[in-house]
């Protein structure tokens, strides 16, 4: 079991108060050395605990490396003469101790008793966050058109928010960090044999980004992939910084997460140049063979100029970034199925295959962890061109539940691929895709410890990652009611990312704990009846996207009822599209062809979705009814959290009342109820009503936002949509 060469073995930490109530001052004394960064950053987090506790005791804690205990692993103990001692598998064990021991001490007001140690052990061993890393407009993240990704492009240069995301990602127990960038390269490394490469300065573009662009030809369908004329001739200075200062930032950000027991990977799509290669990302439109960037570089995949710069810059970023954990790759979007010397996995080779092994000839010692992402090339084909040459660690990974996290609990997509793998004895890591919730707060404890149990085995499983695409989880930018600066949005979704991070170690955490931590968050709050109602909100989405099922991100936004191409998802939508497979849901086309031919209804029908929705609604107004009986302005971070309650209330009644309107209109048509169009034609204004106080809602506490693969989300504008609905029945009335 390794430990960092500078944290000492045995460690003891004295902490004094006085016992006359005054505070003493605050001894640390260590028996060998320093400590490493992740026990510095437990002890201040004791710290912090001790002087937030209402009780002046004295004790001492002493830090025990156990290597018996495994990795990540930690025991609390109390021993003789007021000692407590925290005893790790390595230095991240020693940190989720002391991590462990500040909560129960904050919790409970008091050093805990501890007449049975405490122990923890992680159940996923690999627990990480997708984040996409919009470096700069001209090196951007994939589809980065939003207003997510352009609100933050500064921020990603910014010391202070990593700081403080890899701090929560640590007391979150994340333990990977995984910066999705197509072409990172030219905003991070310096290229001697290629001058000019590499970009000064953080830019943004002033040129407007939407889903219609004129720049980008299939920009309706997928905003945003890549740099064009347009935006690179509208470029606007963010922050003025050289390369050298961008590698001594990024040196920082790995340094900083080593010491907080994260790993760091950067995972890239291919063949993506971006700055580097002509105007225009798509390179069947814009950017076709013979059309040449700088060095003669381009996306095409057979241009050994592309293949010699990329070998080379992926060379220099191993060697730049010694904290560098690994590197992930991507076989597409941007490239051709071939079956010569440069088909995908061939070309990988070349460039990052190769491109490693040259850094490993220079740092021979060097690991590079490797994540080979499993999207338009075979298994096979991975292992027999990659994957068998490659001499470090390296794993697969699978979109583990398509882009719908919040869909099921138990995604089965992956029982073929699990199957390949099995065969050459891989592990794949599982991208838990969030493409569903962007504005409202989350919270189902029981919802996401079923998600990680339901998780493959550790036989084939190396971790998970969670995140989003076309989305970037930065610093909130929409808020009506900003702190300042604007609150990460890792601390405004807290409950979302803690119980995704902590049920990843311990599922089985305790709802004592989750409802301790409630309470320190809310003071003075009805905890009991926030946790349930919480829970119950955070069930309205699942719900209506099984019914309406869209397997992709820019298929379908929940929160909006609508998606990228067509817009809003009116009634007809409803009645065609079936639910999820294997959801056990009837759609409503299938449920009344059943009721028309007689034939037995197995399975929840459209209506009983309907009246779960109802149901789940019904209870979060009710607590909401006790527990704000005013209405006001938004004073502190409890009352937008109960308007996040608020809006997913009114959504449920809102899709609650557009199913049962779907139902009755279709069963009026196919002649099984007569009274079917006066009945829809009700439902249907009753969602309007729905519809306007769940905009009132969202709106209190967000301003509308541009969503790169969904449109604008902006629920006044979108009521004019909403009324559509109840032009579609009426018609029938006139027929």
């Amino acid at each position: 079991m390794k430990f960092m060469k500078n944290c000492s073995i045995l460690l003891s930490v004295l902490l004094l108060s006085a016992c006359n109530g005054k505070s003493g001052e605050e001894v640390f004394s260590y028996d060998a050395g320093k400590p490493c960064p992740q026990v510095e950053f437990a002890i201040s987090e004791i710290e912090s605990s001790l002087k937030h506790s209402p009780l002046k005791i004295t004790h001492r804690f002493r830090f025990v490396a156990d290597s018996s205990l495994g990795e990540q692993a930690y025991r609390i103990s109390a021993r003789p003469g007021k000692v407590i001692e925290i005893a790790g598998g390595d230095n991240t064990g020693l940190m989720y101790g002391g991590l462990e021991l500040a909560e129960l001490i904050i919790i409970e007001g008091r050093i805990p008793r501890l007449r049975e140690p405490v122990t923890g052990a992680p159940y996923i061993s690999q627990r990480g966050l997708k984040f996409n890393v919009p470096l700069d407009i001209r090196t951007p993240s994939y589809q980065d058109a939003g207003d997510a990704a352009q609100k933050n492009i500064a921020e990603m240069w910014n010391i202070d928010f990593w700081k403080a995301y890899l701090d929560m990602m640590a007391r979150n127990r994340y333990n990977v960090l995984t910066l999705w960038n197509p072409h990172p390269f030219p905003s991070m490394v310096r290229l001697d044999k290629y001058p000019g490469v590499s970009l000064e300065d953080v830019c943004g573009t002033s040129f407007p980004l939407d889903t219609d662009r004129p720049d980008e030809p299939v920009a309706k369908f997928i905003a945003g992939c890549g740099v064009s004329k347009e935006v690179t001739d509208n470029l606007v200075v963010l922050k003025q910084m050289t390369i050298d200062e961008k590698i001594l930032f990024w040196q920082d950000v790995m340094k900083y997460a080593r010491g907080r027991g994260v790993d760091v990977y950067f995972i890239t799509w291919n063949i993506w140049m971006n700055s580097l290669a002509p105007p225009g990302w798509y390179r069947e439109q814009e950017n076709k063979k013979g059309s040449e960037g700088k060095y003669g570089i381009n996306n095409d995949q057979e241009n050994p100029n592309t293949i010699v710069y990329l070998r080379e810059a992926v060379k220099q970023f191993i060697i730049t970034y010694p904290d560098l954990a690994g590197i992930g790759i991507t076989a597409g979007e941007n490239m051709e199925d071939r079956n010569d010397e440069y088909d995908r996995e061939k070309w990988l080779w070349k460039t990052y295959g190769e491109g490693i092994l040259d850094a490993k000839k220079i740092q021979p010692d060097r690991e590079v962890k490797f994540i080979h992402r499993h999207w338009q090339s075979g298994v096979d084909k991975m292992v027999n061109d990659f994957i068998s040459k490659y001499p470090d660690q390296i794993d697969l990974s699978f979109k583990y539940a398509r882009a719908r996290m919040y869909a099921t609990p138990a995604p089965r997509w992956a029982d073929e691929y699990i199957s390949e793998i099995k065969k050459y004895g891989l592990k794949s890591w599982w991208n838990v895709r969030n493409d569903d919730i962007f504005h409202f707060r989350w919270g189902d404890p029981e919802y996401a410890s079923e998600f990680i149990k339901n998780i493959p085995p550790a036989e084939v499983t190396a971790g998970y990652y969670m995140g989003s695409d076309g989305y970037v989880w930065g610093r909130e930018f929409i808020s009506r009611n900003p702190s300042d600066p604007r609150e990460l949005e890792i601390d405004k979704h807290w409950y979302n990312f803690m119980l995704w991070g902590r049920m990843g170690y311990d599922p089985d955490l305790s709802a004592d704990r989750l409802r301790g931590l409630l309470k320190l968050k809310y003071p003075g709050a009805d905890i009991e009846g926030l946790y349930k109602a919480w829970s119950t909100a955070s069930r309205i989405p699942s719900m209506v996207t099984r019914f309406h099922w869209h397997d992709w991100d820019f298929m379908w936004a929940v929160e909006g009822c609508l998606d990228l191409r067509q817009g809003f998802h009116t009634v007809e939508d409803f009645i065609s599209k079936p639910p999820m497979e294997g959801s056990g849901i009837l759609g409503v086309s299938e449920y009344i062809e059943k009721i028309k031919n007689g034939t037995e209804v197995t399975g929840i029908t459209p209506l009983q979705v309907a009246s779960s929705l109802d149901s789940c609604a019904t209870e979060v107004l009710a607590f909401l009814d006790s527990e704000w009986p005013m209405e006001g302005e938004i004073s502190n971070s409890y009352d937008e959290v109960l308007y996040d309650l608020k809006s997913w209330a009114f959504m449920g009644k809102y899709y609650a009342k557009k199913i049962r309107g779907a139902y009755y209109l279709q069963s009026y048509r196919q002649g099984v109820n007569s009274e079917g169009k006066d009945l829809a034609t009700e439902e249907l204004k009753g969602a309007i009503e729905m519809w306007e106080k769940y905009a009132g809602a969202a709106t209190r506490n967000y301003m509308p936002q541009f969503m790169a693969k969904t449109r604008t989300i902006d629920w006044e504008a979108l009521k004019d949509d909403v009324r559509k609905d109840l032009i579609i029945a009426e018609n029938e009335l006139n027929r």
